[in-house]
């Protein structure tokens, strides 16, 4: 029986809180973590191995390894790094740094190349910081943009033609933006008939394979009140509406749109009240995250929703305030880790061939 594939956890910022609560995370879960390693630079994770330590504890161990497969000969409780070569070292604590931003770039660029080339499972990323990457001369915003260059170009195609999404998620609650990292004039641009059918069939696409039926999604409206009949504004009228018609047409299970400011409750699922969506379709990024952040960082996972890889990430940035105090949570990776696998297992059953 061939052995799963390893999840590759790119390191993050160096001067933020990603290296210690990736360490945090093999010290403490060993379980979880399992046939885990962390694609960065060795000195980089050490010095997060030595943030977390208690006065008296001895660091938690750090394997170097060669290769993705190297990770099964790796004792619980030992981090192993897949040293890249070229990669800047740590940079200070909670300072903005182009090495740091070169560093996480580049750390995301081996683990996206080798998921592509199907070397992985999976990819979790850690934290970056978007003015690291700024000035590391990196030309995009975020992971969600470099990951899909980084796709486009292996499969061929136009960066337009490998549209991707972004999903956060946790235990209540998921929503899926029809734009991301733009100014809110640009998000409210972005909402198009085109944008939203196309979340639409992404999410609806994403959902399937994952839970196993046709999603219920529902769609927010861009207005207070979803525009009120027009009083308010116009786009759900004239642009959201016929984007859930069209969607509809397809078997696409999409209704709305709904006021923004109560479409979320009534898809959060809480004890003995199941939601009445799997999905909250938001007309842009804040609309959609602050209720999942609300609910609370620590549980939140971000999806890369579109890409021919399965990549998800802690919800939360790198907390530059608190980096190198061992202070910080790792339930959020946790939690990536554990929806990496489980989506890249799904991923696997949908390309077996059916007999």
């Amino acid at each position: 029986m061939l052995k799963p594939k390893a999840i590759a956890i790119t390191q993050g910022d160096s001067a933020g809180i990603g290296p210690e609560i990736i360490a945090k995370a093999f010290r403490d879960a060993p379980q979880v973590m399992q046939a885990c390693f962390v694609v960065g630079d060795v000195a980089t994770m050490r010095r997060g191995a030595k943030a977390i330590c208690q006065a008296g504890d001895s660091a938690l161990p750090v394997a170097v390894i060669d290769s993705p497969e190297d990770v099964v000969n790796v004792p619980p409780r030992c981090m192993p790094v897949l040293q890249l070569p070229g990669i800047p070292g740590p940079a200070p604590w909670g300072v903005v740094s182009a090495d740091a931003g070169r560093a996480a770039a580049l750390s995301v660029q081996w683990a996206a190349r080798a998921a592509l080339r199907a070397e992985v499972a999976a990819l979790v990323t850690a934290p970056l910081h978007k003015e690291a990457l700024h000035a590391a001369g990196v030309d995009y915003p975020g992971h969600t943009e470099l990951l899909q260059a980084e796709a486009a170009q292996h499969v061929g195609v136009a960066v337009d033609e490998m549209p991707v999404r972004m999903m956060l998620a946790n235990h209540e609650l998921r929503t899926v933006l029809v734009s991301i990292h733009v100014s809110l004039r640009q998000a409210i641009e972005a909402v198009t008939h085109h944008n939203i059918v196309q979340t639409l069939r992404i999410t609806h696409q994403a959902l399937l394979r994952m839970l196993g039926r046709v999603p219920r999604i529902g769609v927010a409206g861009l207005n207070p009140h979803a525009g009120e009949g027009g009083l308010f504004g116009r786009e759900e009228l004239e642009t959201i509406a016929p984007a859930v018609r069209t969607a509809r047409s397809e078997g696409i299970d999409a209704q709305g749109p709904f006021a923004p400011d109560t479409i979320f409750m009534r898809a959060r699922n809480v004890d003995g009240h199941a939601g009445e969506f799997d999905a909250v379709l938001a007309m842009y990024h804040d609309q959609g995250l602050i209720p999942i952040k609300y609910l609370g960082v620590e549980d939140g996972v971000n999806v890369t929703l579109g890409l021919p890889l399965v990549r998800t990430s802690p919800d939360h940035g790198t907390a530059f305030d608190i980096a190198g105090q061992g202070v910080a949570d790792p339930s959020s990776l946790l939690q990536a880790v554990q929806m990496a696998r489980s989506l890249s297992v799904h991923s696997q059953d949908a390309a077996r061939p059916q007999v």
